[in-house]
């Protein structure tokens, strides 16, 4: 109870200082879409294209846990997903508050599955963050990112969400059902690994955690245990 009323207190808090506190919207906030409609390339700052797109990056780890997940609870996962192309982490809360806690997992996995259990995808997600890091350090105007952030409603909330889908990762049961799946239950050092290393703990994760289907059909012996039930 308190870990949903905890989740849902971050979404509206969210919601409400956005709304009441937040810098105005720009009013040439349609500008780039209207310069590409031209057939031109818009000038955008590369520390927002970087940003923006990491948070794409944060929506893939998320599926990459919510999606094998989602097999074990009555909730359908990819509509929320789904939703988080266009809303971002406003569309994951609830999710993470209204699943339940769950050790399990049952069936074979299909594609998508198997491509989001892979550490091919982990790795591939964590070049392109490494891509897109460099992208901003090196060709990024970070000074007059700061002032668009002081200034505009949209960058400002964007960054904000990035900075709470960072801190969401560990805190509901998800990462923690997650390694249960995977025999991963008392490996306190690698989840403080994952838990305080922001974007590139996930990343590690999704790189090194073994597969669903490896460990439950390795260890028969944990069918009484909960965990293959």
């Amino acid at each position: 109870m308190l870990r949903r009323l905890i989740l849902w207190l971050i979404e509206l808090g969210f919601l409400a200082y956005v709304f009441l506190f937040a810098p105005p919207l720009r009013v040439n906030l349609l500008e780039p879409v209207q310069t590409l409609l031209k057939g031109q390339i818009p000038a955008i700052n590369p520390v927002t294209i970087s940003l923006f797109s990491m948070i794409g990056i944060w929506l893939l780890i998320y599926s990459c846990l919510i999606f094998p997940d989602g097999r074990m609870q009555k909730l359908p996962a990819w509509a929320f997903m789904l939703g988080s192309v266009g809303t971002g982490f406003l569309s994951l809360v609830p999710y993470l508050a209204l699943r339940e806690p769950n050790q399990q997992f049952s069936g074979e996995k299909d594609a998508w599955l198997k491509w989001l259990d892979s550490p091919i995808t982990g790795l591939i997600l964590t070049g392109s963050t490494l891509f897109l890091l460099g992208f901003a350090l090196f060709f990024g105007d970070w000074g007059a990112f700061v002032q668009v952030f002081q200034s505009d409603r949209f960058i400002h909330a964007m960054t904000l969400a990035f900075g709470i889908l960072c801190l969401l990762f560990p805190y509901p049961t998800l990462l923690t059902d997650d390694m249960a799946r995977r025999g991963l239950r008392n490996d306190s050092q690698l989840y403080g690994l994952v838990a305080f290393i922001p974007l590139f703990g996930p990343l590690l994760y999704l790189c090194i955690r073994p597969p669903l289907l490896m460990f439950r059909t390795k260890s028969p012996e944990y069918s009484g245990s909960g965990l293959n039930q």
